[in-house]
């Protein structure tokens, strides 16, 4: 073989392990985790609000309790799901949040999953904060988003950030942030 084959061909096969590999998957959830940018803060006059705090969800013990328990909190609502590599891939940024600020506010990291998959992720990568589950059929007081997607209120129940794209959130503006919707 000539060098410029053996050359192409390892090319290819590299090529190939980002699509049909474990190799591709970690490689393709570090670019995501690369490109993403700090969540866009929705300035104050244009912020929506929930209208209710009454939506019925799931602990990871499969638990019922109902939402109104963020009520006059500071809240993180994040959409993912285990097949959704761009959901997957801010998972690590939000365990840094929860580590942060598990006890100053309430998160609620949501999937419409089953608990098998999402169970054994977290234990495979250590993650602590706590699962939600949807419930089939139960109104959301929030437009809900595609998997990845991410809120966070503040105490008044205000969309401060409404995030659709893979953020990255551990870093210094989205501490400030909370810091001061925590002060408020």
């Amino acid at each position: 073989m000539k060098k410029s084959s053996v050359y192409t061909l390892s090319i290819i096969v590299l090529f190939l392990s980002f699509f049909v590999t474990p190799l591709g998957d970690f490689s393709k959830e570090l670019l995501n985790k690369l490109f993403a940018a700090t969540p866009t803060v929705i300035s104050a006059e244009n912020r929506g609000k929930i209208l209710t705090y009454d939506w019925k969800l799931k602990r990871s013990d499969w638990s019922f309790f109902n939402f109104k328990e963020a009520e006059a909190k500071v809240v993180f609502i994040n959409f993912w799901a285990t097949w959704d590599l761009p959901s997957r891939a801010q998972l690590d940024d939000i365990q840094l949040l929860y580590n942060r600020y598990g006890e100053k506010m309430k998160f609620y990291i949501i999937t419409n999953e089953e608990r098998e998959m999402p169970e054994e992720m977290m234990e495979r990568k250590g993650y602590t904060f706590p699962i939600t589950y949807e419930i089939v059929g139960e109104q959301s007081p929030i437009k809900l988003l595609k998997e990845g997607g991410s809120y966070l209120l503040d105490k008044k129940g205000n969309i401060v950030v409404h995030q659709t794209a893979i953020a990255d959130w551990d870093n210094k503006t989205v501490y400030d942030l909370i810091d001061s919707l925590l002060q408020d």
